[in-house]
């Protein structure tokens, strides 16, 4: 039986598509009977998610949909993409030649592992582009690894974190170059909220509650330019488009500004409706950027003419920032409705202009994605994160995924592996090489652990590992050492005095710690504990001083702790300076932190951070109970 979603995907195609599109998800669905997914739904949910976001918001046909279920249909069946391809032959005969390629192609991608690709975006393209020719095949990979994030809360929380950060790695970079911007913005937005949850909530939040502030400079920007672009004529819509929090967080990362100092959370879009003729449109957006620039002083160092030169992808806009009457900085991007809806959706196939036909839009994107991923033109991607690029992502000889800091070491690795490995690490393997415990890693390396018995941790290993976890576990086994050594001299230096007939006062021994440059007592004991220290040496040193041993009480400690409490005085805006406020304790703000005000019913106003757990749901739920507040300077 076909199930709702595919039928809504096949409404349009014609009998013949439909048929063919309906025999392979037959096949695929006797393939995959049985098998569940994470969250224990069916895996047939997973190649019809693909084919809604390959059809619908991709816009590819019956072909495209047809190899995502010949593809799922024969991927399981044995252990390798030979075998998968051998069960994908079988079919010859019954679907097209080049849809059982793309299904092929498919095939031998999904068999690629993270160590082969070492998270490197370019040998990633070059691995894709040897196994098919075909663009639409990278198009359908882009589909089913989206498909995957959007249902990654239901993976466990040791696989959600590998899978996000070789999205972010690999398949956004690819989204970015092939103009499937919203996509490429959707990855990067599931990233940020998996691994950022706290930044990710404080952002968004900050966006509610400055949405209606956004929604007035929206109307007083575009008033005074309504009847000038109606006189000349101009056929237009105008939105305000919202930066996606990642971009936002991006910004703040590179700038070191908190979110109220990122001034282009927001862009004004004219698009302009006009017959898909280069020279008209790009007549138009000149006359729209004129209007604008008389009316708003521009910021000429700021103007991105994509006009005259498109991106790599194809992308076309005119970009400026201007700055209002009101001192605001505003960017306004102006385009037509055929660039607008390519910038959006990657190309045009829904789409049919005067005398173009929606499959020559199509087929020339196609050629374009075909050229962009044979040349890999990346620069337009941009620096990843600050936060990536403090990281390196390194491998097990098993294929798991560890994220480090960048610098770490082999010895790093081993205690993020287990203490135990760690206190043993003796060296490593790097990509078959065997390195020292100092060698730096680097991403993409496949790293396997060397341990030897006799090994143990020494205060020098703390002198070039960079991870916290190993700094702290390093720092931990010195101290058991040294405290089990202490406690071995510390007995033997009793017994050896007692056989000797002496005693030795506390004054003594802080005088032999010091003469035996020593740092503490503890390790005083442990050097003797450890044979560091001949006990030979105690004993000349009382002979020398020749003193009666008496047992002195000067074993005195003062101890002082003051705490200065820091005032967490508020400036309460709208007139309520003087209202009485507490402090939320599901989130506990402290002065520097973001945050807003909110009217309780009992408790008078609350203070919450904007990252705090429940500031979305008051926010959204009571927006006439939300308060501005701010730490007094």
């Amino acid at each position: 039986m076909i199930p709702d979603r595919l039928t809504n995907i096949i409404n349009s195609y014609t009998e013949a598509d439909k048929a063919m599109v309906c025999e392979a998800y037959a096949l695929a669905e006797k393939a995959l009977e049985g098998k569940m997914r994470d969250n224990r739904s069916p895996f047939i949910e997973h190649p019809l998610g693909v084919s809604e976001i390959v059809s619908r918001e991709i816009g590819l046909q019956a072909d495209a949909v047809t190899a995502v279920f010949l593809h799922e249909a024969t991927r399981f069946q044995g252990v390798s993409a030979a075998d998968a391809n051998k069960a994908l032959a079988q079919l010859g005969g019954r679907f097209p030649a080049d849809i059982l390629e793309m299904a092929r192609g498919l095939n031998n991608i999904s068999f690629i592992t993270l160590q082969q690709t070492g998270l490197d975006g370019e040998k990633y393209r070059k691995l894709i582009i040897s196994y098919s020719n075909d663009p639409r095949v990278v198009l359908i990979k882009i589909a089913d690894r989206l498909e995957v994030l959007r249902n990654i809360d239901n993976l466990p929380p040791s696989k959600r974190s590998p899978k996000i950060t070789e999205s972010l790695l690999l398949y956004s970079p690819l989204a970015h170059q092939l103009g499937l911007y919203q996509i490429k913005s959707e990855m990067e937005d599931i990233w940020l909220r998996i691994m950022e949850p706290e930044q990710y909530r404080s952002i968004t939040n900050h966006l509610k509650v400055t949405e209606k502030d956004r929604e007035a400079l929206t109307t007083r920007f575009i008033g005074p330019l309504k009847e000038k672009l109606d006189r000349e004529g101009i056929k237009y819509s105008f939105k305000a488009r919202t930066k996606s929090a990642y971009s936002i967080w991006k910004k703040m990362q590179a700038q070191k500004v908190p979110f109220e100092k990122i001034y282009d959370v927001f862009a004004m879009r004219f698009i302009i409706d006009c017959p898909p003729v280069r020279e008209t449109e790009h007549e138009l957006c000149w006359k729209v950027y004129s209007l604008v620039t008389e009316k708003y002083q521009p910021d000429t160092s700021r103007l991105r003419d994509w006009l005259s030169r498109p991106k790599a992808n194809g992308y076309e806009s005119l970009h400026t920032t201007v700055t209002t009457g009101e001192g605001t900085t505003v960017e306004v991007q102006i385009r037509t409705v055929r660039m607008d809806f390519e910038a959006e959706q990657g190309h045009a196939s829904h789409w049919s202009y005067k005398g173009v036909s929606s499959e020559d839009v199509l087929n020339d994107w196609l050629n374009r994605v075909r050229d962009t991923m044979h040349e890999g033109r990346y620069q337009d991607y941009g620096q990843l994160p600050h936060a990536l690029l403090n990281q390196v992502y390194v491998f097990t000889p098993s294929g798991d995924l560890r994220e480090l800091r960048a610098g770490a070491t082999v010895l790093d690795f081993a205690f993020n592996i287990h203490s135990n490995v760690g206190r043993r690490c003796s060296g490593a393997r790097i990509n078959g090489r065997i390195v020292p415990i100092r060698e730096e890693l680097h991403t993409g390396e496949v790293v396997e652990i060397l341990t030897a018995k006799n090994q143990k941790p020494n205060p020098d290993w703390l002198n070039f590992v960079v991870t916290s976890k190993a700094r702290s576990k390093i720092r931990q086994i010195l101290k058991e050492d040294e405290n089990r050594a202490s406690a071995a001299g510390k007995d033997l230096l009793t017994r050896r005095l007692k056989n000797w007939k002496l005693e030795m006062s506390d004054t003594q021994l802080a005088e032999m710690v010091k003469k035996f440059r020593m740092k503490t007592i503890n390790e005083f004991f442990a050097a003797i504990g450890n044979g560091d220290m001949d006990i030979m040496d105690v004993k000349e040193f009382l002979d020398a001083r020749n003193l009666p041993a008496t047992a002195e009480a000067q074993n005195r400690q003062d101890h002082a702790q003051m705490r200065e409490a820091v005032s967490g005085d508020l400036i309460i805006e709208g007139g309520l300076g003087k209202v009485s406020y507490k402090m939320a304790k599901c989130c506990n703000p402290e002065r520097g932190d973001d945050i807003f005000g909110f009217i309780t019913i009992k408790d008078g106003l609350k203070i919450h951070r904007m990252s705090c757990p429940n500031a979305a749901r008051l926010i959204s739920d009571y927006p006439y109970r939300v308060q501005k507040v701010r730490w007094k300077k």
